[in-house]
C-alpha cells in the first residue's frame, strides 16, 4: 500500500548522511539561479562523489547540505532533482524517524503530496 507524505520543510533530508547527486540539468539550473557560470558554481558547491562517478554537493561542516540554512533549503525554486524525489529516489533506511512529513497526510496537490512505495 502506497505511503502519502506532506513536506513540512523541516531540513531533516538535509541533514541525513549520503551524497545529493547533480544531474547536468541540475548543474545549469542552480548555476543560472545564483548568477555563477557552471565552472565556477563546480568549484564552490561541489566535489567528486564517492564513486568517481559524477559530482555531489558539498556537505557543511556539520554534514548538512551546503545549501542548507537553518531549515530552509537557499534553492529550492531549482532544487536538484534527487531532493525534489525525496524520499522515493533515497535509499536511506530510518528516514521516517527525521522526516516529519512522514506522518503528514497527503494532499492533492503535484508538488505537495507525493506518493511512496511502501
Amino acid at each position: 500500500m502506497p505511503i502519502h507524505f506532506e513536506c513540512q520543510r523541516c531540513g531533516a533530508c538535509c541533514r541525513i548522511e549520503g551524497q545529493v547527486r547533480l544531474t547536468d540539468v541540475d548543474l545549469m539550473r542552480l548555476s543560472v539561479l545564483l548568477g555563477l557560470s557552471e565552472p565556477d558554481f563546480i568549484q564552490q558547491y561541489t566535489e567528486l562523489a564517492a564513486d568517481r562517478r559524477g559530482l555531489v554537493l558539498k556537505d557543511q561542516p556539520d554534514g548538512a547540505c551546503v545549501f542548507l540554512k537553518g531549515s530552509d533549503c537557499r534553492v529550492n525554486p531549482m532544487k536538484p532533482q534527487q531532493c525534489a524525489e525525496f524520499p522515493q529516489a533515497w535509499n536511506n533506511p530510518g528516514w521516517e524517524r527525521l522526516c516529519k512529513a512522514a506522518s503528514a497526510p497527503a494532499i492533492s496537490h503535484p508538488r505537495l503530496g507525493l506518493p511512496l512505495n511502501s
